[in-house]
């Protein structure tokens, strides 16, 4: 993937809106994908205790943004 709003990140962070960490599974970020996955998943299970919810929607646009601007340095 080159850098920045190429063509690859735009994909990624589609992706994410499907389901978060997909993104950056996408990209070959393993670690990264893991994380906000068990996040979101984690937070959404106990929506009902409200503040896991609200951690798991802003992990969720949070996935969606740095699967967007993720910058490669290889």
């Amino acid at each position: 993937m080159s850098g920045q709003g190429s063509g690859g990140n735009v994909i990624a962070a589609l992706c994410n809106v499907f389901f978060p960490g997909l993104g950056q599974l996408v990209q070959g970020r393993i670690l990264a994908a893991l994380l906000f996955a068990i996040f979101f998943f984690g937070g959404a299970a106990l929506w009902w205790l409200v503040v896991p919810g609200i951690i798991a929607a802003i992990v969720y646009v949070w996935a969606i943004i740095d699967a967007a601007k993720y910058r490669s340095y290889d």
